[in-house]
């Protein structure tokens, strides 16, 4: 019998960990109290191995049931809201319609960043040419983490507009992000339509995060594709929210979904998960620019210095640009 409690042991230790976990990120307490209704439920699952360990275990299997009953039915109620009180940077989700071949989209944020509370707010409709997109390009920004970052995608028109997609945690008002909350619908999913210099200089010249610049070799159909899927999905999050998840849904595995609807047969890669090494996982399925090696063309991509000197430059886009690969045409206007 001692083994049979030994291997009911793991199951339980498992359980009791991600509920305390689970309890202390979403209850709508004040810092203590999560503290505390945490530590009475490890508390509760000691007593309950102990109950196993002499020799009652439909004590605690009646224990265990109950807890996990309760703590799944508090669970399936917590449901993703779009009432809350937003930070401003999150306060509108991007959406939009195709009209003929243009792509009109609201709510595109474009601040003017003075410190990372100071800013000028801006949210704007704007009309994109559909045949007029020519680029798409995949920014990396870290801070600090080498294997975490956050991914953003930037698509380009020869009329030099840029608009600039992010999929982020939609944080409340003096709300700061974890990575482990986002394992327990903590934050709402956001996507972020915004103009390029508002969304690079947030993360580059203003918080101070490593900005690396990659031009995407990608074709002129699927750039187009992924585009309106990243709209769509904005849309559909518009009227049904929901969770942001630090594994299925966050910058990189939500656009990947996307992509493997497009491009058929991509496979699953655990640089998906960690987003700094995703260049990696792109540069090994062809979707970078040929003829360099990655190390190059992250060196080369890395835009932080072009990006302040360039901070109230209208060209800033052009300026980032300068010296990266497959961007060869540096006097194109913005």
């Amino acid at each position: 019998m001692a083994w049979l409690n030994g291997l009911l042991m793991i199951p339980m230790l498992a359980c009791a960990g991600w509920g305390a976990m689970a309890l202390y990120f979403r209850l709508a307490l004040p810092h203590v109290g999560r503290w505390l209704v945490a530590g009475l439920w490890l508390a509760t699952w000691l007593v309950l191995v102990f109950l196993l360990w002499r020799g009652m275990p439909w004590f605690a299997l009646a224990g265990i049931s109950i807890l996990m009953l309760g703590l799944a039915w508090w669970w399936r109620s917590l449901k993703p809201l779009h009432d809350r009180p937003w930070a401003d940077d999150v306060a509108h989700l991007a959406s939009g319609e195709v009209q003929g071949n243009r792509l009109v989209l609201h709510h595109v944020r474009n601040f003017r960043w003075h410190t990372r509370h100071e800013f000028t707010p801006a949210w704007e409709t704007r009309t994109y040419e559909l045949d007029r997109l020519t680029s798409l390009d995949l920014f990396i920004s870290n801070w600090g983490r080498p294997a975490i970052s956050h991914v953003m995608l930037s698509f380009g028109f020869d009329d030099g507009q840029f608009v600039t997609f992010s999929v982020e945690v939609r944080r409340e008002k003096g709300e700061r992000f974890s990575e482990f909350g986002g394992f327990f619908k903590q934050y709402e999913l956001a996507i972020i339509a915004a103009d390029e210099r508002d969304a690079v200089q947030l993360r580059s010249n203003v918080r101070g995060e490593q900005v690396t610049l990659y031009r995407v070799d990608i074709s002129g159909d699927a750039m187009r594709e992924l585009l309106l899927a990243l709209v769509e999905e904005a849309n559909r999050l518009e009227y049904e929210p929901r969770f942001y998840h630090t594994i299925t849904a966050n910058c990189s595995t939500l656009v990947f979904v996307m992509m493997r609807n497009i491009i058929h047969g991509l496979p699953l890669d655990y640089r998906l998960l960690l987003t700094g090494l995703l260049p990696g996982y792109v540069h090994a399925r062809g979707g970078l620019v040929e003829g360099h090696e990655l190390a190059e063309l992250r060196r080369l991509g890395r835009i932080n210095e072009r990006a302040k000197q360039a901070h109230g430059d209208p060209a800033f886009s052009r300026h980032i640009r300068q010296g990266v690969p497959g961007w060869a045409m540096q006097d194109k206007p913005t």
